[in-house]
């Protein structure tokens, strides 16, 4: 080992007098953490998770974020969305509107010739959108099903496929294009089942885990990469229900290792990490964000 040492600090020494660079340099660490001049969107971005993607995108320096929903109107309509993002202090980037059902896939080609003709180029999608179904076993309709499954399974692959040019050509090796799959901590465990059971739910989860990882393999080489963000409870409306059956927020954030709930800046964090320079080489990943929950044991089986 003696002469192994002298031998490393030999070579140090030899390549040092050389002028060859021992530490590496972090080749533009200032943009590490940038979207500049980037192209993203986010479907079910009018509201919760998706409304605080688009958020952190523009104040990272998105160029343009376009945000789907079904609605236009209301309170969880597109327009007020869009609103709120055109007003956000100190950013340059813009946020577009459009409606779109995600779970059709002619609504999903109009979505991508809409792009295309308006922007040209997209760098990152985000497939947000989903559904869910509460209820027993017994009582599941098949209708509830076909929904949560065409939204949150057949509809991801059809965007992933049908966005998948735009996104190669926007690709390259040192910056790959990116596509995030939201899907939920339920596609890992089995969280709930009984008088509100979400069986089918927790399934089309665990699907689109294993829908990113086939994506991360197929796209990977054509500078795309492709990665799951699984949250667990954040307060919004589609957790809410569910938040009060299982005690409140007072009892669910005892109950989790980080004794609160997610919060925005949670989700805002994943997601610009995993779409700028920082997470280029992140591929065929699943990331919980839900304060370590998922290692609890027992806590999410009391329904």
């Amino acid at each position: 080992m003696e002469g192994y040492g002298k031998s490393i600090l030999s070579w140090v020494k030899n390549n040092v007098a050389k002028g060859i660079a021992i530490m590496t340099d972090l080749k533009g660490f200032d943009r590490m953490f940038r979207l500049d001049g980037k192209v993203a969107l986010i479907t079910g971005g009018s509201r919760g998770l998706g409304l605080h993607t688009a958020t952190a995108f523009l104040h990272a320096g998105a160029k343009k974020v376009f945000i789907t929903a079904r609605k236009t109107e209301g309170a969880e309509g597109i327009d007020q969305a869009v609103e709120k993002l055109n007003r956000l202090d100190g950013v340059t980037g813009v946020a577009v509107g459009v409606p779109a059902n995600v779970s059709n896939e002619a609504e999903i080609i109009r979505l991508v010739e809409h792009v295309k003709k308006t922007e040209g180029k997209l760098d990152i999608l985000v497939a947000n959108a989903g559904a869910t179904w509460g209820s027993k076993f017994e009582d599941a309709p098949d209708h509830s099903s076909a929904k949560i499954l065409d939204l949150n399974v057949r509809g991801v692959f059809l965007l992933a496929q049908k966005f998948a040019p735009m996104l190669e050509a926007a690709g390259t090796r040192q910056d790959p294009s990116r596509i995030i799959i939201v899907s939920s901590t339920a596609g890992s465990n089995v969280p709930h089942v009984g008088d509100n059971g979400t069986i089918m739910y927790s399934v089309s989860k665990a699907a689109a885990h294993h829908l990113a990882r086939n994506l991360a393999v197929e796209l990977g080489p054509r500078n795309i990469t492709t990665n799951t963000v699984a949250p667990g409870f954040f307060p919004s409306k589609l957790a809410a229900g569910l938040i009060d059956k299982l005690g409140g927020t007072a009892e669910l954030e005892e109950a989790n290792p980080r004794k609160r709930l997610g919060e925005p800046e949670d989700i805002a964090g994943v997601m610009v990490y995993l779409c700028t320079p920082a997470g280029s080489y992140i591929n065929g990943n699943d990331i919980n964000v839900d304060g370590g929950q998922i290692l609890s044991a027992g806590r999410h089986s009391k329904l």
